[in-house]
């Protein structure tokens, strides 16, 4: 794939690319999301979806904008809608390519028209802009422009009302628009002062959203528009419309802001390179705050996902500094030795326990001194909680293992509720709380110990084996795996991923016969082109598809649907285990990652999908973790690869080194010296 672009045939299919989404964001929680053919399929679609506050809310400010070229008093709607069932209009005939970078550029030829249109949206900034260039055209060509805006939360829908305020007021080269008081202006302005803005307020009605409707979601909605920009255009000339929460003083501004914005853009031209940049996407800063998203469109940020996705979006880059402004950010929040939020072990068990994952991974950027010298406390401070006891419901028993129990809500990552009841509860002694207890106070005894802290060495020295010692005398099965939990009710034996990270981890409880039995397993039961299932398709609570009613979708997603997250710990315990006679199938689980960021989330890898064949994507359409997981696997193949380069053999550097030295010196001319008047 030299990169992702889409012909005519492509496009003009609707079945094909309204399957296919884009998105673009400005790196401060804001982003542009719609289908590749600009017609909007979910409510979490929009030109512009920001905060608009210090809030965790987001909100869809501007729609959509429509496109009319008009020629002879005759005009030409390039935009695609759905109303009722009915698509109007049918603008997607009209677009002749579609292509990703350095920017989503679509192109329409409508008779001897060619318009070409890059979508362009600016970082640190709440602010979208849009170059339309007339490449080509035999006679007066004009260019219409009509906004379509909603002012509501990304998540709610928006219906035709009184309150609205549908007036456009006097902006440079422009108009702002607010539907309502408690909302900031959107500046919506060109950089030709000759365009000009025709007020014409009006609702239109039924916006149809058919991803939200097959996912049992009400998808209508009502979209109010202000009026329309009109200017001429000729051969060879461009406009460009900026949105903003930020008025642009000229439109000279305008004009240098796209440039210097678009010169800085990658080029996503091969599939690590378009997985770097989705990447990129989810690490936030605003403020003094650096966060990461979970996933677009509709997630926020997670403790748990945050330290899971943190190595692969950012180490794989070298960007060290990203990784620690957003460690920072959180242990920042600590309180008595505890994180919070939804880092916290309160809402999830396992959460603070990636922490130490994290920063084994960090430790290789920047040392063993600097990880304790920084993070050292906040280390102490964690594990001195469990062993101590959290609300009465998670604590460190005599037998060194992590007891976590809760009442209805899920205690792990298997978090899906339905009727407020926990789809997947596992009270007891979790697989993966485990591992991850045991990796994290071998790794704080291995800083410590390297730091000299004495004190702390002394107090944990005797809990890795008694942990360890616990585990294998309970978590493997004669059947050749892992118990996914121990709880009062006994040993649950379903086959289930979470035993791949006890495998997969840097300090793991098991010796390399069981971890090969339970890979095999693991590789029998659960592993698909996408990732791991999360129940082996022998249950009778398995389900295949992620179709239906939301409560189905819950069921599914922890009984039966692929997660690509838990692969890289997969594809290292085989490394673990295999060495270098595991690269070939290393390289192949990758490949098959290739063909899928060319569809649903154009250039990313999403959520999870279904446990049957063709696996069809679903959830979000970038998820962090997911690309974090690819991208991990990349470097487990690159890193070995590198280790197995030959390099020149020590006596022929040495060799060459000295034949260079016989070599008879040139003799130089003296310098010549010019004289200096005094």
């Amino acid at each position: 794939m030299s990169a992702l672009t889409f012909d005519k045939a492509s496009l003009g299919n609707l079945e094909y690319s309204l399957q296919r989404e884009m998105l673009a964001t400005d790196r401060i929680g804001g982003y542009m999301s719609t289908t590749i053919v600009c017609c909007n399929t979910r409510k979490y679609h929009g030109l512009i979806v920001a905060p608009i506050d210090e809030s965790d809310r987001t909100y869809v400010l501007l729609s959509s904008l429509d496109e009319t070229i008009v020629q002879h008093d005759q005009s030409f709607n390039l935009a695609l809608h759905r109303f009722k069932g009915v698509y109007e209009p049918r603008g997607h005939k009209y677009i002749t390519d579609f292509e990703y970078t350095p920017t989503p550029t679509i192109t329409y030829r409508v008779g001897g028209v060619i318009l070409k249109k890059e979508m362009l949206w600016i970082h640190k900034r709440t602010q979208l802009m849009i170059r339309y260039t007339l490449v080509d055209a035999h006679s007066e060509t004009k260019l219409r422009l009509r906004p379509f805006l909603a002012f509501r939360d990304k998540h709610a829908l928006t219906h035709a009302n009184m309150e609205a305020d549908g007036h456009s007021y006097t902006a440079v080269n422009g108009v702002k628009c607010r539907m309502y008081g408690n909302f900031p202006w959107l500046y919506m302005q060109t950089n030709n002062p000759k365009a000009e803005f025709v007020p014409a307020p009006d609702w239109y009605y039924n916006f149809e959203y058919l991803q939200d409707l097959a996912r049992g979601y009400d998808g209508y909605e009502d979209l109010l528009t202000t009026g329309y920009f009109e200017t001429e255009l000729k051969k060879g000339e461009s406009i460009i419309f900026s949105a903003s929460l930020d008025e642009m003083k000229s439109g000279a501004e305008i004009e240098q802001m796209f440039e210097q914005s678009i010169a800085r853009r990658t080029h996503k031209v091969d599939f690590i390179s378009c997985l770097e940049h989705a990447a990129r996407q989810f690490v936030i800063r605003r403020g003094e705050r650096t966060e990461v998203i979970k996933g677009y469109p509709w997630h926020r940020e997670q403790g748990r996902q945050t330290f899971v996705a943190l190595p692969g979006i950012t180490l794989e880059q070298n960007h060290k500094e990203d990784c620690m402004a957003v460690l920072d950010t959180m242990v920042g929040d600590m309180q008595d030795g505890m994180f919070t939020g939804t880092a916290s072990a309160r809402e999830a068990v396992d959460a603070p326990l990636w922490f130490f994952w994290t920063l084994q991974r960090l430790e290789q950027h920047i040392g063993k001194k600097e990880i304790w010298k920084r993070y050292g406390e906040a280390m102490k401070g964690i594990l001195e909680n469990y062993r101590r006891g959290i609300d009465g419901r998670i604590c460190v028993n005599e037998n060194g293992l992590v007891w976590a129990t809760s009442n209805g809500f899920p205690v792990s990552w298997m978090d899906s509720v339905i009727d407020g009841k926990a789809v997947t509860p596992r009270n007891g002694y979790q697989v993966e709380v485990q591992a991850l207890w045991y990796n994290a106070v071998m790794y704080a005894l291995e800083l410590a110990t390297a730091n000299k802290d004495k004190e702390f060495v002394a107090a944990w020295a005797d809990m890795p084996e008694k942990t360890k010692a616990s585990f294998n005398a309970m978590f493997p099965l004669r059947e050749g795996y892992l118990a996914d939990y121990i709880g009062e009710e006994g040993v649950n034996t379903f086959i289930r991923p979470n035993m791949v990270i006890a495998c997969g981890l840097p300090y793991k409880m098991l010796n390399s016969e069981v971890i090969l039995d339970t890979l095999r397993t693991v590789r029998q039961h659960l592993l698909t082109p996408r990732g791991l299932r999360t129940l082996s398709p022998r249950n009778p609570l398995y389900r295949g598809s992620q179709e239906g009613t939301p409560a189905e979708r819950d069921f599914a997603g922890k009984n039966g649907s692929v997660w690509p997250w838990m692969l890289s710990f997969y594809v290292a315990a085989a490394f673990d285990i295999n060495g270098d006679r595991y690269l070939p199938t290393a390289e192949e689980i990758l490949e098959y990652f290739e063909e899928d960021i060319q569809s649903y989330g154009i250039g990313s890898i999403c959520e999870l999908y279904d446990a049957d064949p063709p696996y069809a994507s679903r959830g979000a359409i970038s998820q962090a973790w997911s690309v974090a997981a690819v991208l991990d696997i990349y470097q487990m193949i690159r890193s070995r690869k590198e280790a197995a380069e030959p390099k020149k053999p020590a006596k022929k550097a040495a060799a060459k080194a000295a034949a260079k030295a016989e070599k008879p010196a040139t003799k130089k001319a003296p310098a010549k010296k010019t004289a200096t008047k005094k």
